[in-house]
């Protein structure tokens, strides 16, 4: 079974590779980039959606529309009765801002045409002030301090807010990344689309025809056939893999579903648009015109939610782990020799590869960078000190630090190491579904560490268990559920002396 590439990804400097990981010279390297590849290819896990952008700008406004309330309040000395026109026209303008698309920003779009949307919106509630004012004249007193303060604040948060957007786009964070298989009339719409108005990057093309087709179609280039695609080093930076196959083809098409279904990534089947006419947004067009048909479809406020849920829960827990693992970072420093913590490679979501911290709990001489060798019952390679922290899992407690740092959740599918065997044999070719559990961040806990898949894998029976389990929680990852396994995890640790770990 063809399986997702073991090598490190590249840096965001670094030029990717082109066929099966074959590293092309400079020359030929940047053709291999195309029109579209942004300045530095971003991890889909540090991807911000259009959705997250707006609502994110939105309760910026929100702030910034309240702050120059307060303002116009402290200046003007109004009371409630000269007040409350300033708080309706504040909240005219948060709920006329969106309708006038004030928070679109397209690629292609000027500064001035952005700004005088904001200013529109802000201004239109001005005016409804202003009416009120002349149908009631007691009640102007804040008026003027309040339309000030207004529009300047809309029309700051609004030129912050297109700043951040381009920022984000140069760095690759905003534009999804996609790569298309099938260098069909399709493909070649799409690009043409994506060309004109920027809002989606297509990285390259893939088509088991590469030997018969152009090396670039509009200059994104052809990175080769479908097995140089599951093997390929761009897969982490890919938020969806297109199907672009012609109609004509459905067992094609299924045999495409069939080898692709394995990766991680979200895979979707591109469908004729029936209005070229209507295609003025590749981002609308694109999410009209395809029809997912695998890999992880999570919902924005999911997202936002498991974020939030780490970053308060993960700082909190880590502040108060923090002596704790003083005390471990010198019991470890006088055990045994060697350096306090332990990093290894291991595979985090859409298989990106990320370092992962552990507390050492094995002698120097016998680390495993790699999980080639499992933890057996009375491993000889555990110092005593490490038994200790292993038994009780306190050799996961830095971990906290990736869950901060974004690389990790506190629930989540546990990350493997990169190249881990079982039974003698690459843990990952044991199981069809296997990359479906990096569908997610990693986790520090888990659905199948609270059901009693822990520490090492010693047979395909039980490989195929934890992907189960993990498959399964991915599904069904609600922020309740999280609460749930998190509040489990300590009395099922406690409740479980004979794991391996």
């Amino acid at each position: 079974m063809a399986v997702a590439a073991r090598t490190s990804p590249p840096s965001p400097t670094q030029e990717t590779p082109g066929v099966a990981g074959v590293r092309l010279d400079p020359a030929a390297a940047r053709m291999s980039r195309g029109p579209l590849r942004p300045e530095v290819l971003s991890p889909v896990r540090s991807r911000l959606t259009g959705a997250m952008v707006r609502q994110g700008f939105r309760a910026f406004d929100a702030a910034a529309l309240g702050v120059a309330l307060v303002l116009s309040i402290a200046v003007s000395h109004a009371g409630p009765a000269e007040l409350w026109p300033c708080a309706l026209g504040a909240m005219l303008a948060f709920a006329i801002l969106p309708s006038l698309g004030a928070y679109t920003y397209a690629p292609e779009e000027r500064v001035w045409q952005a700004l005088a949307r904001a200013g529109a919106g802000a201004g239109l509630a001005i005016l409804a002030v202003l009416m009120v004012n002349a149908l009631i004249p007691a009640t102007h007193e804040a008026t003027p301090s309040w339309s000030v303060a207004t529009l300047a604040a809309v029309m700051a948060t609004h030129a912050g807010g297109l700043a951040c957007v381009r920022r984000w786009r140069r760095a690759g964070r905003l534009t999804p990344n996609i790569l298309v298989v099938g260098a069909t009339e399709n493909a070649q719409r799409l690009i043409e689309t994506a060309l004109r108005t920027r809002e989606v990057a297509v990285l390259g093309l893939f088509d088991d025809r590469s030997d018969r087709i152009p090396a670039t179609i509009h200059g994104v280039p052809v990175l080769g056939d479908t097995s140089a695609l599951l093997q390929h080093r761009i897969l982490p930076y890919v938020d969806r893999i297109v199907l672009t196959v012609n109609a004509a083809g459905p067992a094609r098409t299924a045999e495409l579903i069939e080898r692709l279904h394995v990766l991680p990534n979200e895979l979707c089947l591109f469908l004729d648009a029936e209005d070229p006419e209507s295609r003025s947004s590749t981002l609308s067009w694109l999410a009209r015109s395809t029809l997912s048909v695998d890999g992880a479809k999570a919902r924005d406020g999911r997202l936002l939610t498991k974020r939030a849920q780490d970053l308060a829960m993960g700082l909190l827990l880590l502040v108060a782990a923090l002596p704790v693992m003083a005390v471990i970072a010198v019991l470890v420093r006088l055990d045994s020799p060697g350096p306090i913590l332990f990093r290894q490679r291991r595979h985090g979501f859409n298989n990106e590869e990320i370092l992962v911290w552990k507390f050492r709990s094995m002698r120097t001489d016998a680390t495993d960078d790699i999980g080639a060798r499992q933890v057996i019952l009375n491993d000889d390679r555990v110092t005593r000190v490490g038994r200790f922290i292993r038994c009780t899992s306190l050799d996961e407690l830095p971990q906290l630090i990736n869950v901060l740092q974004g690389r990790m959740s506190l629930v989540g599918p546990r990350p493997h190491p990169v190249g881990m065997k079982t039974a003698g044999q690459d843990s990952h070719r044991l199981v069809a579904e296997y990359a479906w559990r990096h569908r997610m961040k990693p986790g520090i806990t888990g659905w199948a560490q609270i059901n009693g898949s822990r520490g090492p894998v010693h047979t395909g029976e039980e490989v195929r268990r934890r992907v189960e389990l993990d498959v399964d929680y991915i599904e069904r990852q609600s922020f309740w559920f999280d609460l749930y396994i998190l509040a489990m995890t300590l009395p099922r640790l406690l409740g479980d002396g004979e794991a391996v770990r």
